[in-house]
């Protein structure tokens, strides 16, 4: 079946939709409640369509089955923490941090442990999971600003998310915009060291200025007060993840043994179950902290089967580009479409691959497919982690325990990228100006 949808319908669906995600947002509502009318819209416009209600139905449930697996690792990581704390796993890991992380330079280690982990593991998540929650738990013992280190954690694991050969959305790029992997981590290699160096010198000043003072709160502790038993909920985390088995089994595995190790240290069935359910105090989790999330998660889902399936927003991205008639003007056009798509699509994967196509064959013919791997990378790639409602944005901030719009302003490599892409691209240009002028000359 055909669809066309004209601009004036494209725009209110996006007003709406946006309108209401960022009301959920400021006023602190259930962001399935925010959503919901851009759905509705959605689901009005597949009526003028004339597809039934079936159909549409039908749509929606491939869609979120598309994302059930996001959503069964988020109702997983709802049970982490707690599991973790009653198995006593969480206090000998901070106690373990803090005998290694020098408080003096807190910030600075915490970003470049999640840089090597993200990098080996390709995933944000998987690292977060894996260090991100001793660290953290570090950082609130130490009293050290744990927004900054949650913003320094993410940075670190989004090195590896975007660049890692490992990594699954490294390799979607790669197959969208046609271009080898060595390639495309090659035309990705300069705008990503610029962005670590900053990022180190960032880090760096900020552990001077707030972490100078905090080196007495380091505690001691011996190694033959460690229990091994302990460590086996972390160990089979990160051991699951290292091997490239199933991220839900790693979860599941690790849970299941904390719950068993919690119950034979003294732990009541009654109080597990509590914990489970309603998470711990101070240090969070529970699922009655993560059910609205989970719906939201869905009706995404459902949302963006229904985007894609309709072809709703293609035809707009295939004339966005016509007009354009510099590097410069493309990157901005290429980096502004992409960030419209990440708003609406609340995922990694729909704005890699409708960019991806989309805008393939203009800055293949113009510039070469490395261009548009680099501005890609550096921006598609990393707008799912900036906007908050996005699922990636909500399981980075779940794993970490603080809200996106807290950790955001430090965490630099996310949006440091977009800007030395654009002037990448300036330069460029400026280059390329001058050598035309020369060979007229």
């Amino acid at each position: 079946m055909d669809f066309h949808f004209s601009l004036r319908q494209v725009l209110l669906l996006l007003l709406i939709t946006l309108t209401g995600v960022v009301w959920s947002v400021i006023f602190q509502h259930p962001l399935v409640a925010g959503f919901f009318p851009g759905y509705l819209v959605l689901v009005f416009l597949a009526k003028s369509k004339e597809l039934t209600i079936k159909q549409i139905l039908h749509i929606s449930i491939m869609g979120v089955n598309k994302t059930k697996i996001v959503i069964l690792i988020l109702f997983l990581v709802s049970f982490l923490l707690p599991s973790w704390y009653l198995a006593g796993t969480i206090q000998q890991m901070v106690k373990i941090a803090l005998h290694f992380i020098s408080p003096e330079h807190f910030i600075l280690l915490s970003f470049l442990s999640a840089m090597i982990f993200s990098m080996l593991l390709g995933t944000t998540v998987g690292t977060l999971s894996a260090i991100g929650i001793p660290i953290i738990g570090t950082a609130i013992v130490l009293e050290l600003p744990v927004d900054m280190v949650a913003g320094a954690l993410v940075s670190g694991a989004f090195v590896g998310d975007r660049t890692s050969p490992f990594s699954s959305a490294h390799q979607l790029l790669s197959h969208t915009v046609e271009l080898p992997v060595k390639r495309q981590w090659k035309a990705m290699l300069f705008t990503t060291l610029a962005a670590i160096i900053l990022c180190f010198c960032f880090y760096g000043v900020a552990d001077y200025l707030v972490t100078e003072t905090d080196a007495s709160n380091q505690q001691q502790f011996r190694w033959k007060e460690l229990s091994v038993i302990k460590f086996i909920p972390p160990v089979i985390l990160i051991t699951f993840v290292l091997f490239r088995i199933s991220i839900v089994y790693a979860f599941i595995t690790s849970i299941l043994s904390a719950a068993v190790i919690a119950l034979f240290s003294g732990t009541t069935g009654p109080k597990l179950a509590f914990s489970l359910w309603d998470g711990v105090e101070g240090l969070g989790g529970g699922f009655l902290h993560m059910y609205e999330l989970l719906l939201f998660l869905a009706l995404a889902g459902a949302y963006n089967g229904l985007l894609e399936e309709m072809n709703v927003i293609q035809p707009y991205l295939d004339k966005w580009l016509q007009s354009s008639r510099s590097l410069t003007g493309d990157t901005f056009k290429t980096m502004l479409a992409t960030f419209l798509i990440t708003l609406i699509a609340a995922n990694q994967t729909l704005p890699i691959i409708l960019t991806g196509r989309s805008f393939l064959p203009h800055w293949s013919s113009k510039y070469g497919k490395e261009e548009l791997a680099r501005v890609m990378g550096d921006t598609t790639m990393l707008f799912p982690g900036v906007v908050p409602w996005s699922v990636l944005a909500i399981m980075c901030s779940t794993i970490v325990g603080i809200p996106i719009m807290n950790y955001l302003p430090y965490a630099l490599f996310l949006w440091i990228l977009p800007l030395l892409t654009v002037l990448v691209s300036l330069v460029k240009q400026v280059r390329k100006s001058k050598e035309k002028r020369t060979a007229n000359v």
